[in-house]
C-alpha cells in the first residue's frame, strides 16, 4: 500500500462549502504529516503499511451540534434579558399607575372636603340671612306699631297742652314736644342691632347722622344729613340738663365728627361702628362733649 491511503468515495448529498473546506482541511494536515514521517526514516526502511483513520462525518456534524447549542444558549440568554427587561418595565408601570391613582384619590378627597365646606358655609350664610330677615320683620313690626303709638300721643299731647294752660308754662312747653320725643326715642331704640355702614341711611344699615336724620324724621322733623350739621342746629343744653330726644355730639358744635340720641335714664342710641353696628350705651361708655334741643 502507498503512503497515501486510499479513501473510499462516498457518494452523499452535496453539502455546504464550509463543511467541505473543513474536511480538505483536516485531510491534508493528515496527509502532510505522514509524507514528512516517510521521508525522515532509513532509506532501506520496510514501506510502512497502515490505515489511517479519518474524521468522521459523525465527529464534525458533533462539533455543528456544539455550535447549534451554544447559539441556543445565547439565544436563550438574550431572551432571558428581554423578559427581565420587560419585568422591570412592566413593575415600573405598576408603580407610575399605583402612583397616579393615589394622587387622584388625594385630589378626590380635597375636593370632596372644599364641597362639604363650601355647602356648610352656604347652610350658615343661609341660616344667617334667615335669622337677619325674622329679626327684620320683628323690628318692622315694632316700628308700625310705635309709629301708631306715636301719633296717638301727639293728639293726646296736643289736646292736652290746649286745656292745660292752668298748669302753667313749663309744664306746657314740656308736654308739648313730648309725643315727638318718644316717637324719636322708639325709633332710635327699635333699630338696636342694626349694622353700621358708612353712609347708611337705612331701613337695616346706618351710619350715625343717618340714624338721627331718621328718627327726627319719624317725629316729622326734617333735620340736614351731616353731623356736623345737625348739632349746629337748635340750642345748646347742659349734660346735666339733658331730656330724651337731644341731640348727643363729638367734638365742637359747628365740627362733630359723631351724633347720638339721648334716650333717657343716662343712655343714647347711636351707630357707632361697624364693629358694634346700632347700640345703646351709658353716657359713661363714651361721653359726649355736649348737646343740642331742637324739640
Amino acid at each position: 500500500m502507498s503512503h497515501t491511503a486510499h479513501i473510499p468515495s462516498h457518494r452523499k448529498p452535496r453539502r455546504s462549502a464550509s463543511k467541505l473546506a473543513l474536511r480538505a482541511g483536516v485531510a491534508g494536515g493528515v496527509l502532510g504529516t505522514i509524507a514528512v514521517a516517510g521521508a525522515a526514516g532509513p532509506a532501506n526502511a520496510e514501506p510502512v503499511t497502515e490505515t489511517i483513520e479519518m474524521p468522521t462525518l459523525g465527529s464534525l456534524e458533533n462539533g455543528a451540534g456544539l455550535a447549534s447549542a451554544v447559539a441556543a444558549s445565547a439565544e436563550a440568554s438574550q431572551q432571558e434579558a428581554l423578559d427581565q427587561s420587560l419585568q422591570t418595565q412592566e413593575n415600573a408601570a405598576l408603580q407610575k399607575a399605583a402612583k397616579e391613582a393615589k394622587t387622584a384619590r388625594a385630589e378626590a378627597d380635597r375636593k370632596a372636603a372644599a364641597e362639604r365646606a363650601e355647602k356648610a358655609r352656604l347652610k350658615a350664610e343661609q341660616e344667617r340671612k334667615e335669622q337677619e330677615a325674622q329679626e327684620r320683620a320683628s323690628r318692622d313690626s315694632a316700628r308700625t306699631q310705635l309709629s301708631t303709638t306715636s301719633s296717638g300721643s301727639s293728639n293726646d299731647g296736643g289736646s292736652s297742652s290746649d286745656g292745660g294752660s292752668s298748669t302753667g308754662s313749663d309744664e306746657s312747653t314740656t308736654q308739648a314736644p313730648s309725643g315727638s320725643a318718644a316717637a324719636i326715642v322708639a325709633f332710635a331704640r327699635a333699630q338696636v342691632g342694626d349694622s353700621y355702614v358708612t353712609g347708611g341711611t337705612g331701613p337695616n344699615s346706618w351710619d350715625c347722622s343717618g340714624l338721627v336724620q331718621a328718627a327726627y324724621r319719624e317725629a316729622g322733623i326734617d333735620l340736614p344729613r351731616i353731623s356736623y350739621q345737625q348739632s349746629s342746629m337748635g340750642s345748646s343744653v347742659s349734660l346735666s340738663d339733658l331730656q330724651p330726644g337731644d341731640i348727643l355730639y363729638w367734638g365742637s358744635r359747628s365740627g362733630s365728627y359723631h351724633v347720638a340720641v339721648y334716650v333717657g335714664g343716662g343712655k343714647y342710641v347711636g351707630a357707632q361702628n361697624s364693629s358694634t353696628g346700632v347700640v345703646e350705651r351709658s353716657l359713661d361708655w363714651d361721653m359726649p362733649s355736649g348737646a343740642v334741643r331742637i324739640l
